[in-house]
């Protein structure tokens, strides 16, 4: 029962044999019914045939009964006494009379003549007691009944009915007919044989065919199964699992396994290349911090306190650095502060007395633009463009806030050399720097931009470069408006 075939086998037998017994039982319900429905048919027919005779005043000895061996007849009169049966009918059952013998009075097989009783002006056609006017046969339906007839020493099951005849004399007579069973119960019987012999073989074929389906439909997931297995083994992300030539969900699935193989083996590598470059970065002002703290304690005259206190610095900037990017890589959401571009923009300006190069900001008067997020990552997104400006701009840095659509854009322009068109996706990488010729302390580490655009993406907006009207390079960071 662990096995995906062995349940998908037993669940198609279940429900193929549910819906076979139902069909059967529903097939053999339908076909004792219509065989019953003939069989009271022929019933009523000789039931009325005699009750035409009697109502005819026909003698019992000159009764005209057609197969007197497959249709039995017994007539009742009012008190329920049989006067007349049938040649060889020995016993009966099923129709409420206590015997089969005829009455004396009625064994001399003669009904009595029209007019016997005709003295009596009061006994005419029985007023509105329901039964037949004299010399007719009841128009009504028969009352049919389930019996046994014993005739010629045979029984068998025969299904009965009764029908009511007023001779002319006044005298109401009940015909009992009956009619076999044996042919109904023989067919019945041979259906239901048929039914319990097939039912089997064809549960054991549906279940041998559901096996062998969903084996060779499983076969493929079979092969994903030991691909991965063998990629977890070997640690080996570049290889993938077999594509089936089919368009069905097993192909879907392996398609699905390669492109997670394919994210997951760049994730693994950008964590690698990752790694070795933050090594890379941080090895460099660690070297140069343990060279002066060495020289400073073999000469402590010559210590460079300026340089020591600058690489420390760039190594606290480079870790923090490296820490913000582990907590975006890690899936940390921003928060939901609501928060005035324009007014984060001016305020990250006016705290950069330092800088090179003056920033003139562009704001509108009197104009919100709220966004909401993180206020110290979009700070950081803010001061990350306006440094990498400064490094790059001649003599002029712009920085406009402005409303774009449904959303606020934050642009920096400068008026440098600009970013080429083919490296305007490239920038934006880790540990990426276009400027390899600078010093690393002017250059940076190549995180900055980075490190702006996954924060602009965690924040649903965008950052992207542009070349400015000034010449330089234009940074265009869009941000979602608050709800």
């Amino acid at each position: 029962m662990r096995s995906v075939r062995a349940r998908a086998a037993i669940g198609a037998t279940l429900v193929v044999a549910v819906a076979l017994v139902a069909a059967g039982l529903a097939v053999l319900f339908v076909l004792r019914t219509n065989l019953i429905d003939q069989a009271d048919l022929q019933a009523e027919v000789a039931a009325r045939e005699v009750a035409g005779q009697l109502a005819l005043d026909t003698a019992y000895a000159d009764l005209d009964l057609d197969d007197e061996e497959d249709h039995p007849v017994q007539v009742t009169d009012e008190e329920g006494r049989v006067v007349f049966v049938s040649q060889g009918l020995r016993a009966i059952s099923g129709t409420g009379s206590a015997g089969v013998s005829p009455v004396p009075s009625a064994s001399v097989g003669a009904t009595p003549s029209p007019g016997d009783d005709d003295d009596d002006g009061d006994d005419d056609d029985g007023g509105g007691s329901g039964r037949p006017e004299r010399g007719e046969v009841s128009s009504d339906d028969p009352d049919f009944s389930d019996g046994t007839a014993t005739v010629d020493g045979k029984k068998a099951d025969y299904r009965f009915a009764a029908v009511e005849a007023t001779t002319s004399a006044g005298i109401t007579l009940t015909v009992h007919a009956g009619a076999p069973l044996a042919a109904e119960q023989e067919a019945v019987n041979t259906v239901r044989g048929a039914m319990l012999t097939g039912l089997p073989l064809l549960l054991a074929v549906v279940a041998g065919v559901t096996w062998l389906v969903t084996r060779r439909a499983l076969r493929p997931v079979e092969g994903i199964r030991r691909e991965m297995a063998a990629i977890t083994a070997s640690e080996d992300l570049a290889r993938r699992v077999p594509e089936p030539g089919s368009r069905d969900e097993i192909a879907r699935l392996a398609r699905t396994t390669n492109e997670t193989l394919t994210v997951l083996e760049a994730s693994v590598e950008r964590q690698r290349r990752f790694v070795a470059d933050a090594s890379h970065e941080l090895r460099s002002p660690i070297a140069s911090l343990r060279t002066q703290l060495e020289v400073a304690e073999a000469h402590p005259e010559l210590l460079d306190l300026p340089g020591a206190v600058a690489d420390t610095v760039r190594l606290q900037v480079l870790a923090a650095d490296l820490l913000l990017l582990a907590r975006l890589d890690a899936g940390e959401k921003p928060g939901a502060a609501r928060i005035e571009a324009g007014a984060l923009v001016r305020e990250e300006v006016s705290q950069r007395t330092a800088d090179r190069i003056p920033v003139t900001v562009e704001v509108a008067e009197g104009a919100a633009y709220e966004v909401s997020g993180s206020r110290g990552q979009l700070v950081r997104v803010v001061g990350n463009l306006l440094d990498n400006a400064q490094r790059h701009a001649e003599s002029r840095i712009t920085v406009q806030v402005a409303a774009d659509g449904r959303g606020v854009r934050v642009e920096v322009r400068d008026d440098g050399a600009g970013v080429p068109e083919d490296e305007r996706e490239r920038i934006f990488e880790r540990f990426v720097r276009l400027d390899d010729a600078r010093s690393r302390d002017d250059g940076g580490a190549g995180l900055g931009l980075a490190i702006a655009r996954d924060v602009a993406a965690r924040h649903g907006g965008t950052l992207t470069v542009h070349r400015a009207p000034e010449g330089g390079a234009a940074f265009r960071l869009w941000l979602p408006r608050a709800a």
